[in-house]
């Protein structure tokens, strides 16, 4: 999923989501943001890895 655009939405009970489409605009994946920032946190990017 890295390099992907992703979009917010809101459910009906408010929370916060990350969806990411496909090139037709189909959805591919909805997180919940809670879930996804997390694991962005947890992951290192190429920069921090040292490449």
């Amino acid at each position: 999923m890295a390099g992907r655009k992703r979009t917010t939405h809101r459910s009906v009970s408010g929370t916060k989501l990350y969806a990411v489409r496909d090139a037709k605009g189909r959805f591919v994946d909805i997180q919940t943001y809670k879930r996804a920032h997390g694991a962005d946190l947890k992951r290192k990017s190429r920069k921090e890895k040292g490449k």
